[in-house]
């Protein structure tokens, strides 16, 4: 996977999630979506075969780049305890 930065403002930032598709991008969005900080964080992927998703995040507060930072952080945290969920299971 590779992210490009297409545009970053004040309070916006605007990426694109070269290789990915809506499952990680769907995951992102409500993970930022959740954040007091964020007035909102969507995606627009033009043709599902042939482009790649654009990812926008705008904040209320703060920069946006540490909030999509923030947020990855949070769903690595979550996965982890998914996984240590999972493996008491076995």
């Amino acid at each position: 996977m590779e992210v490009k930065i297409l545009k970053e403002e004040k309070d916006l930032l605007e990426l694109e999630i070269i290789g990915e598709n809506n499952t990680l991008c769907n995951i992102l969005r409500n993970e930022l979506n959740t954040l007091e900080d964020v007035s909102f964080a969507s995606y627009n992927i033009k043709h599902p075969l042939i482009s790649n998703p654009i990812f926008a995040v705008k904040s209320k507060k703060g920069k946006p780049k540490k909030l999509v930072l923030d947020a990855v952080e949070s769903l690595k945290a979550k996965t982890k305890e998914m996984r240590t969920l999972l493996a008491k299971l076995e």
